[in-house]
């Protein structure tokens, strides 16, 4: 069998680009936002910052915060008809 080429962020050239407005250091309190149990957020990677980042597949999808793992977040989604669990840094959600 063969293996597959390219890593995680293979083919996502422009899903993961920032806009020009948007370039540069990135604010603190993206990085330190508070998320409570049963909120509802939105799934927008932040480039610069490759820690805790999900699949790029979810990008743009909007999910529920169920809990907490270390400093990220466990943010259940539905992909398809089936419901997935990510565990995503902070700097890459916003909320709904």
């Amino acid at each position: 069998m063969t293996q597959r080429i390219g890593g995680f962020r293979r083919k996502t050239r422009n899903k993961l680009k920032k806009n020009i407005r948007r370039k540069g250091k990135i604010s603190l309190t993206r990085y330190f936002q508070e998320f409570k149990e049963n909120d509802r957020v939105v799934l927008s990677a932040e480039p610069a910052v490759q820690k805790g980042m999900y699949f790029p597949r979810f990008h743009g999808l909007t999910g529920v915060v169920q809990g907490k793992k270390g400093k990220c977040y466990e943010v259940a989604i539905k992909d398809g008809g089936k419901s997935k669990k990510l565990v995503v840094h902070p700097v890459h959600l916003k909320i709904a």
